[in-house]
């Protein structure tokens, strides 16, 4: 009787042919033996066993299943289950195949079968152990699927492998590898390396240029405000696009993606806040980019921002605020020069916004052009604000879906930055919107204000703040610091960038703080990686914004 069973697990021969089992039934591997499934109470002796006869093609030479079925102690004078005979012999038993990977009591192939007909694994096709089996012809009427522990066990040439398809087991000695490499790289040079000093002003290797400054007129109508940093910019934007479509259309060859993208996108426009829509559909129109990929590209920010951000007191009182802006993490990595894509490309959006009304700067912010969302700004005189990405499970994806869907009772991110910037008219007031507004991404603010004791770490979900970490020189609390992980838990042992901003923070001492100092921390390995795009550098009180393009040059870690 045909059984899909079987013929998912192993060999079926057609007519009188004998049929060979080429894997373990459920109960085997509960520790049951196959000789139970027959009647038999016992395993078989492991002997010696039989070739199967012709009609099978030349050299499939194979081993039968156990022709007995051996009572409980498997020796003679046992009860025998129905399939066993009378004279059944030794002999008739399958000899047990040596070698770690082999599941026992299994028939096995004596050389490379001939009659596979696909891979093994068609769930997994592309993994190497899984690799295409010997291309031989199907024989018509049979179930011909070789038994996946064939893979395991066969040696690489007798299953005609190049030499690039890996054991199981050597798949996860090279994962397991290639993981300790990277936790190993986190600790020791060349990927990290001692605190850096005198790297301010910037200079060298690592500093990849100015930032150009543009003003956005508030007074203008939204819809113009950007037209003037757009038409500079625009060749800039759509490179960066078009690296992003290329990517999408490798995972959705189709293109329909971004078909949907086009043309679904903008019948969301009615439910962003304020003046937002009009900004992106004036974007789109200066930079001739379908609005659709303009709105993905404000949305995107909200899930691949990876950063590191420092507010500082000195011995006076006095507050600065540094942050690395990395960006970018697995969209893309160019092996000609070891660099991400979307970082690169983001080098020339990279901007400095003083953003006026009535000819008097509001705020200042540094931004990527076509972005109308706010990441990094200070408003003179009050408070500096940087925001760092918060994984989590219920993270931006899940937000994002939700108000697509319809929910749109949470605030954008990058939005409730750019309000607060805009509007905000003291630091207590900014702390307030930025701990209770409902957001749709779990996020860390980092807020300073203008005098001693006002600067804080806000780690919020999505819908409350979950704990606020605040300055206090008097116990010893002059700097707060804040990467993509809670306080409160290590870091991913991959990504440990706080440790080493920790520890120069902690060399240069509160009475050395400076700008130059924090830019030394924000310059040294691993804090500085491939990923960060600018640094940023803000001082409230004096009224100073800085920001530097960088470059990590090798070696460097990825993140």
């Amino acid at each position: 009787m045909y059984s899909p069973f079987w013929a998912a697990w192993g060999h079926r021969t057609g007519g009188t042919r004998p049929r060979v089992d080429g894997g373990l039934p459920p109960r085997v591997a509960r520790g049951q033996h196959p000789s139970r499934l027959r009647g038999g109470r016992g395993p078989p002796r492991a002997t010696t066993g039989r070739k199967v006869p012709e009609p099978h093609p030349p050299g499939a030479e194979l081993w039968l299943g156990p022709t007995t079925a051996q009572g409980p102690g498997g020796g003679p004078g046992q009860s025998r289950g129905p399939n066993a005979s009378p004279d059944s012999h030794p002999e008739d038993s399958p000899r047990l195949p040596e070698g770690p990977l082999f599941l026992p009591h299994l028939p096995r192939p004596r050389r490379a079968p001939v009659c596979p007909c696909r891979p093994v694994c068609p769930a997994l096709p592309r993994l190497a152990w899984c690799g295409p089996v010997p291309p031989v012809t199907r024989r018509r009427g049979e179930a011909c699927l070789e038994p996946s522990w064939y893979f395991l066990q066969t040696p690489l040439a007798s299953r005609g492998a190049t030499g690039t398809m890996l054991g199981l087991g050597r798949l996860t000695f090279v994962l397991l590898a290639a993981a300790a490499t990277c936790a190993l790289a986190q600790q020791a040079p060349p990927w990290t390396e001692d605190c850096r000093k005198s790297t301010y002003p910037p200079s060298g290797p690592t500093y990849r240029g100015p930032v150009p400054w543009y003003t956005i007129n508030l007074d203008l109508p939204p819809y113009k405000r950007w037209q003037e940093l757009m038409a500079h910019k625009a060749p800039a934007l759509k490179v960066l696009l078009n690296s992003m479509k290329n990517m999408i259309n490798a995972f959705v060859p189709s293109g329909k993606l971004m078909q949907l993208v086009d043309e679904k996108l903008p019948g969301l426009l009615g439910s962003f806040p304020g003046p937002y829509e009009e900004e992106m559909k004036g974007i789109a129109a200066v930079t001739d980019i379908p609005l659709g990929e303009i709105i993905s590209f404000n949305i995107f920010y909200e899930i691949f921002t990876i950063c590191t951000s420092i507010i500082t007191e000195d011995k006076q009182g006095h507050l600065l605020h540094g942050r690395n802006m990395d960006f970018g993490i697995f969209l893309g990595w160019n092996v000609n020069n070891n660099t991400w894509v979307v970082t690169e490309e983001l080098k020339p959006l990279t901007v400095n916004l003083d953003f006026q009304r009535n000819n008097h700067t509001v705020f200042r912010a540094s931004s990527f052009a076509g972005y109308v969302g706010i990441l990094t700004g200070f408003r003179p005189g009050l408070f500096s604000l940087t925001l760092n990405e918060r994984f989590g499970t219920n993270g931006g994806y899940v937000g994002i879906i939700e108000w697509i869907l319809g929910k749109k009772d949470a605030m954008w991110i990058g939005f409730i930055v750019r309000s607060v910037l805009e509007n905000g008219t003291s630091y207590e007031e900014a702390k307030n919107i930025l701990t209770k507004t409902k957001i749709l991404a779990p996020a860390y603010f980092i807020l300073g204000g203008n005098k001693a004791g006002e600067g804080c770490v806000i780690t919020r979900d999505r819908k409350q703040a979950l704990d606020i970490y605040e300055l206090n020189p008097k116990q010893d609390i002059w700097y707060v610091l804040q990467t993509n992980y809670d306080r409160w838990k290590s870091p991913f042992f991959l990504d440990d960038r706080r440790t080493p901003a920790k520890k120069c923070l902690n060399r240069i001492t509160q009475e050395n703080i400076s700008f130059a100092t924090i830019y030394d921390v924000l310059s040294t390995k691993p804090v500085l990686n491939k990923l960060t795009v600018f640094t940023t550098l803000m001082d409230v009180t004096k009224g100073q914004f800085e920001t530097y393009l960088r470059d990590c040059p090798d070696p460097c870690i990825g993140w």
